[in-house]
């Protein structure tokens, strides 16, 4: 049981990483494109930056990589680090759902031998 409680920091790991992702792309999409000069790009960057929900995906990598850093005292490296690549499948099976992202048959069978992948490494 304990061990199964210690799979909760790659989970809180990659739940935080995955959050961080999705608010990025929702906010910056909202913002719009980056302007093409330089004062502007400026402006348009410190305002993403203190837009709070942006702000909220930066904290929420800073608790992934706390988490992070949980895992790695109760797992090798060669173990825990597979586990990352599942955030390409979250990410992807959220982007399509909540961001309206194309998916292809090509992508549904990538993200299925990540899951494949993630499955032979942890085993191994």
């Amino acid at each position: 049981m304990l061990r199964l409680l210690d799979y909760g920091y790659i989970a809180a790991t990659i739940g935080f990483t995955v959050y961080g992702q999705m608010m990025l792309k929702w906010r910056i999409g909202q913002f719009g494109a980056l302007p093409s000069d330089p004062l502007s790009k400026l402006r348009f960057l410190i305002l993403l930056l203190f837009d709070p929900a942006i702000f909220s995906g930066f904290a929420a990598g800073f608790l992934a990589s706390l988490a992070w850093m949980a895992a790695m005292t109760k797992f090798p490296l060669n173990h825990a680090y597979p586990f990352m690549s599942l955030n390409f499948v979250v990410v992807g099976v959220l982007s399509y759902w909540m961001l309206a992202e194309p998916v292809s048959a090509q992508k549904c069978a990538g993200l299925g031998l990540i899951v494949l992948g993630t499955i032979l490494a942890a085993r191994g």
